[in-house]
């Protein structure tokens, strides 16, 4: 027989997993230095506001080092549409000077939320080479899935575009 509290595991099984945040710097040559902060678990309407703010420390900080942030999402589910506005409000300074965060890896779901939001402080990668790649001049300036539908050849429609 159980007394007290049940383990949380028996209150929310299968429940979201806990947001955790780890930063790492690295050195590139020819690009200097970057700063990746890497994102684990789910965002939710407990935890977007802290997930914001530690991205916006995080631009912050990494513009103070003269580092190149980037938002590794690889192992990140977004639950709802606060997680997509925090991304929004943390990166909203970014967009207003004509910058973006390099988003790295979003899982594909995650990837379409933040392609329909059309979010212009991010730029979504398919991989950390593609985003150093656009830093470093190398690559395109963005792997967004609507940028490239746009870059697909204009099919002709009768009475030209637009009519």
């Amino acid at each position: 027989m159980d007394i007290g509290q049940p383990s949380p595991s028996r209150v929310r099984p299968g429940g979201p997993a806990p947001l955790l945040l780890q930063t790492v710097h690295e050195q590139r040559t020819g690009l200097g230095g970057i700063s990746v902060l890497k994102a684990r678990g789910t965002v939710d309407a407990t935890n977007a506001p802290r997930f914001a703010e530690a991205l916006a420390e995080h631009v912050a900080d990494a513009d103070r080092a003269a580092e190149h942030p980037l938002l590794d999402l690889s192992e990140v589910y977004l639950a709802c549409a606060d997680a997509v506005r925090s991304l929004d409000r943390a990166t909203g300074p970014l967009a207003r000077t004509g910058r973006a965060l390099p988003v790295v890896q979003p899982r594909p779901h995650v990837r379409e939320a933040l392609t329909a939001a059309g979010l212009p402080g991010i730029r979504l990668h398919a991989s950390l080479t593609s985003a150093l790649d656009a830093l470093t001049g190398r690559g395109p300036a963005a792997q967004e899935p609507a940028r490239a539908a746009a870059q697909e050849p204009a099919r002709a429609e009768p009475g030209g575009p637009g009519r």
